[in-house]
C-alpha cells in the first residue's frame, strides 16, 4: 500500500509539472489530474497485489509460479499461522494474506487482523480441498515450496491433514517438495509416528479418499519408500539461539535432505557443528549432518540491518564442510560493519541480483538427494 501511495503522489507531481512547463489553466491541468489518476492508481494497486492475484489464480491448478530462487512452485494446501520468533515479525505472507482477503478470497477470511498498521495472524488455519491436489495435476518435474502461506507443522494443523498433504507428496514421485518449518519438534513427533507403522498405512488410507484410478494408484503406493526420496525437510533460523534450538530435532528427522533457511538472517550464526557428525554440539549423540543452507537478508518494508560478513561466514564454514550453499539475497538494508555504519544501496531492492554482490558470496549451490 507504501508503494501505491508513492506512484500516486509521484504522478500527480510529475503532471503538475507538466501542466506548468505548458501553462496549462488551472481548470485544464485538474481536469486532467482527475481523469488519468484513476487509471494511475488502479495501474499501482495492481503491482502491488500482483503477487495475490498469482496465488489466487493458481491455487486449483497445479500450484503457483514463485520467484523464490531455490524453488519453482508454491503449493499451498493450508493458509494461516501463528509469530513464533524474531524472524516472524515482518513476514510477507501476513501481508499477503491481507491482501487476498481483501479481494474476497473466503480462503484467507479471519487469518490476519490489523494491528495499528501492522497485519499479525490470528492463529486460524485454513485447509483448501481445491488447492491440495495440485502437484497430481502437472506431470512435468517441479520443485514445489510446500506451505509458504502457513506452517505444515503449525500446532492447529490436524494429524489428519498432514497425512492428506504427505500422500499427495508420495503419489507425486516426480515432484521434489520443500517442507520449511519453525516447528521441527512436531514435525519429528509427527514422522515417528508414520515410521513406527513402517508401511505408511495412515498416508495410503488418505489416498484412497482422492478417487484415483486404481491402477494408477496400486502402482504408485508399491512405489513408496521410507522416507520419502522426494522431500526435504527443512528449518528457518534467524539466529544462533533459534539455530541451536530447531537445528538438533530437524538432524534426527528421517529426510531425503535436511535444509536450513537462515533468511530473514538477524544476526551471526556459527553452524559448523550441524555440518559434521555434530558431536560437540548436540550431547555427545551422532547425526547425520544438514545437506544444504540457505542464507539472505530481510527485504520490504521495515526491513532490519543484514550484515553481508553474517552470510560471508556461512558460504566459508559450508564450503569447508563440503555442504551445499545457497546465496538468496543481500535484502534491502545490506552493510559492511557491525555498528551499521557501512551501508551500501543495491538496484535490487531485496538485493537478489548476484551481480552486484561481493563475488565471494555469489554462491547457489543445490543439495544431493540421499540414496
Amino acid at each position: 500500500m507504501l508503494a501505491v501511495i508513492v506512484y500516486y503522489v509521484f504522478c500527480g507531481l510529475a503532471i503538475c509539472a507538466v501542466a506548468g512547463v505548458h501553462k496549462w489553466t488551472t481548470p485544464y491541468a485538474v481536469l486532467v489530474m482527475v481523469a488519468l489518476w484513476p487509471a494511475i492508481l488502479c495501474h499501482a494497486m495492481l503491482m502491488c497485489w500482483k503477487e495475490a492475484l498469482e496465488e489466487w489464480r493458481g491455487r486449483g491448478k497445479d500450484g503457483v509460479m514463485s520467484k523464490i530462487e531455490w524453488t519453482q512452485k508454491t503449493w499451498n494446501p493450508v493458509a494461516g499461522c501463528s509469530d513464533k520468533s524474531p524472524g516472524c515479525t515482518n513476514c510477507y505472507a501476513k501481508k499477503m494474506a491481507g491482501r487476498l482477503e481483501a479481494m474476497g478470497v473466503k480462503k484467507y477470511e479471519g487469518l490476519t487482523v490489523l494491528q495499528g498498521s501492522h497485519r499479525v495472524w490470528t492463529g486460524k488455519i485454513a485447509f483448501d480441498e481445491q488447492a491440495l491436489l495440485a502437484p497430481l495435476r502437472r506431470k512435468k518435474p517441479t520443485r514445489y515450496f510446500v506451505n509458504s502461506m502457513s506452517d505444515l507443522f503449525h500446532e492447529n494443523v490436524t494429524d489428519e491433514q498432514i497425512d492428506r498433504i504427505f500422500a499427495v507428496m508420495a503419489l507425486c514421485p516426480q515432484h521434489t517438495f520443500q517442507v520449511l518449518t519453525k516447528r521441527p519438534e512436531r514435525m519429528l513427533a509427527y514422522l515417528r509416528q508414520v515410521s513406527d507403522e513402517r508401511d505408511m498405512q495412515r498416508w495410503v488410507n488418505a489416498a484412497v479418499e482422492f478417487d484415483l484410478p486404481s491402477p494408477m494408484f496400486d502402482a504408485a503406493v508399491a512405489e513408496w519408500e521410507w522416507p520419502l526420496p522426494n522431500v526435504w525437510l527443512g528449518v528457518s533460523v534467524e539466529n544462533q539461539a533459534t539455530a541451536d534450538e530447531r537445528i538438533p530435532p530437524l538432524l534426527q528427522a528421517p529426510a531425503a535432505v535436511r535444509f536450513i533457511s537462515a533468511e530473514p538472517l538477524l544476526g551471526p550464526v556459527d553452524v559448523e557443528a550441524f555440518l559434521g557428525d555434530g558431536e560437540s554440539a548436540i550431547g555427545g549423540m551422532e547425526f547425520i549432518e544438514l545437506d544444504w543452507v540457505i542464507v539472505g537478508g530481510e527485504s520490504g518494508p521495515g526491513a532490519r540491518p543484514f550484515n553481508i560478513e553474517w552470510a560471508r561466514s556461512i558460504v566459508q564454514q559450508c564450503a569447508a564442510a563440503g555442504v551445499a550453499c545457497f546465496v538468496k539475497q543481500m535484502g534491502a538494508k545490506p552493510f559492511m560493519a557491525e555498528d551499521c555504519a557501512i551501508g551500501f544501496t543495491l538496484r535490487d531492492r531485496k538485493g537478489g541480483d548476484m551481480a552486484e554482490w561481493p563475488e565471494d558470496l555469489r554462491v547457489r549451490q543445490m543439495p544431493e538427494v540421499r540414496g
